[in-house]
């Protein structure tokens, strides 16, 4: 996990399990199985025409990118040709993993118009706040409070660029604060109209919470997850869905009172299979136990 964090930093259960979720729907005709390519990382920057020709191979119809700057695209390719390479491969790029730390400490809005710009381009639905450095999320609740107040300044100008915000969780989210959290202080202080949530269903449990407590809470608010298992032997590692401690058929079963339209598999913290070959299997999985 700390290689993901500095380089974002660096680069600017049991009820439904009877229903086995065949049953479930999302908003898709295709019921389309997406990947966040950070699952991909130490392929895709090497070859992105060749990895994301593997993605499209496996079956995924959804990627959320990671990766790009301003000033070179995704890992050297201009948006038009990452566009074109998605195009080729049948990919819709409908969420984009986006640095927001520079434009939280600063107030500059620059960088989120080229975001915004950039996820129109793609053809994107969501701009996405993937992670937020320690000295801007602060250790109180009153900062949890500040940085909603930001957050919904970035869902304003997502919205009048025709465009949805989430907020994607780890870990640190869940420190108390007393009788609170800062994830629920996120949830409470920011706008629904404005900021959606990208639940991170590994790092909910990690952090030992329950998802479906999550949605019974605050039902609607989880319109994207991040699909990721837990090693039943070290729960810093991830495993291939499936083979793992998380019940996902119990989550899966509670889509619809999530809000969860899409999903996006993940492979993260202290995980070194063969990238491809792994998330096909995990792919698998989904599609046969999950939807």
């Amino acid at each position: 996990m700390i290689k993901r964090r500095e380089f974002l930093i660096n680069t600017g259960l049991a009820l439904g399990a009877l229903a086995i979720a065949p049953s479930f729907a999302f908003n898709s005709k295709r019921n389309a199985i997406g990947i966040q390519l950070w699952t991909l990382r130490d392929t895709l920057p090497k070859d992105v025409k060749g990895v994301l020709s593997q993605v499209g191979k496996a079956g995924f119809c959804e990627v959320e990118t990671f990766g790009y700057s301003a000033d070179k695209g995704f890992f050297g390719t201009s948006v038009r040709d990452f566009k074109m390479i998605l195009d080729d491969n049948d990919l819709k790029a409908t969420s984009n993993h986006f640095d927001f730390n520079s434009m939280i400490k600063d107030g500059s809005t620059d960088l989120v118009q080229n975001y915004i710009e950039t996820a129109n381009l793609l053809g994107s639905e969501y701009v996405t706040v993937p992670y937020i450095v320690s000295e801007l999320r602060g250790t109180t609740g009153d900062a949890y409070k500040k940085l909603a107040v930001q957050i919904n300044k970035v869902g304003e100008l997502c919205k009048a660029g025709g465009l949805k915000l989430a907020y994607h969780n780890h870990d640190f989210e869940f420190t108390k604060f007393g009788s609170t959290n800062g994830y629920e202080i996120l949830l409470n202080e920011t706008d629904k109209n404005l900021v959606d949530f990208e639940l991170d269903l590994y790092w909910v449990v990690r952090s030992g919470n329950d998802p479906l407590q999550l949605f019974k809470k605050y039902p609607g608010r989880f319109t994207m997850w991040h699909v990721k298992d837990m090693d039943k032997v070290n729960p810093d590692w991830n495993a291939e869905i499936g083979t793992g401690a998380i019940d996902f058929k119990s989550i899966f079963a509670e889509a619809k009172l999530s809000g969860m339209k899409r999903f996006f598999l993940e492979h993260e913290s202290n995980y070194k299979p063969n990238p491809i070959e792994s998330a096909a299997t995990s792919f698998n999985y989904i599609k046969k136990n999950l939807i």
